[in-house]
């Protein structure tokens, strides 16, 4: 279990090795379908409005859904980071976020978190999409291509973390062996 805000870190957290970069990218694809589901509220909030009212709800707009959208994963990524340490498919991957020291993250350290993945995984190939004026499906091309090779720089990083991580003095650890780290446990090999 991990400490209170402040408090010592879990036994061998700050020396825990870092989950294998076969298991982040599974986490990474359960995570999207997971927030598949959350993206889905926003629109539905806006149909329900408008088939309430008969009128256009602000939130109807592309971009204003796209800001929704990102507000409830930024209180749902920094909720799960500071209070767990664990969004719901890193229970299941058995995978933690920690700072570097091993301890819990505070809520502004997972906000910075939350903004430099934003920045790392998405931003550069949106931007090349944008500027090349890409219909969808190519900008979704792109996009997979773009968190490909991010994720493959995370094996020249010295410690396989994520370059983000790095960045915000946070790490992932592998949490398999610990008492309380969910689900069932793998089979001895």
């Amino acid at each position: 279990m991990s400490p209170p805000r402040g408090g010592s870190p879990p036994p061998g957290a700050a020396g825990a090795p870092a989950p294998s970069l076969r298991r982040r990218m599974a986490c990474f694809v359960y995570e999207a379908m997971l927030l598949f589901g959350v993206s889905l509220i926003p629109g539905v909030l806006g149909a329900i409005f408008a088939a309430q009212t008969g009128q256009s709800h602000p939130l109807q707009g592309e971009a204003a859904l796209r800001l929704f959208a990102l507000l409830v994963y930024g209180v749902y990524f920094v909720w799960c980071w500071s209070t767990r340490g664990q969004t719901l498919a890193m229970q299941t991957w058995h995978i933690r976020v920690v700072t570097a020291a091993g301890g819990r993250l505070t809520q502004a350290r997972a906000l910075a978190r939350f903004a430099a993945c934003c920045i790392a995984w998405f931003a550069p190939a949106t931007l090349v999409a944008s500027v090349l004026h890409l219909s969808p499906w190519p900008s979704l091309a792109l996009v997979d291509a773009g968190v490909a090779v991010y994720a493959m720089l995370a094996l020249a990083e010295p410690e396989h973390q994520f370059w983000h991580d790095r960045c915000c003095g946070t790490r992932l650890i592998d949490v398999r062996g610990e008492a309380g780290a969910g689900g069932l446990r793998p089979r001895p090999r």
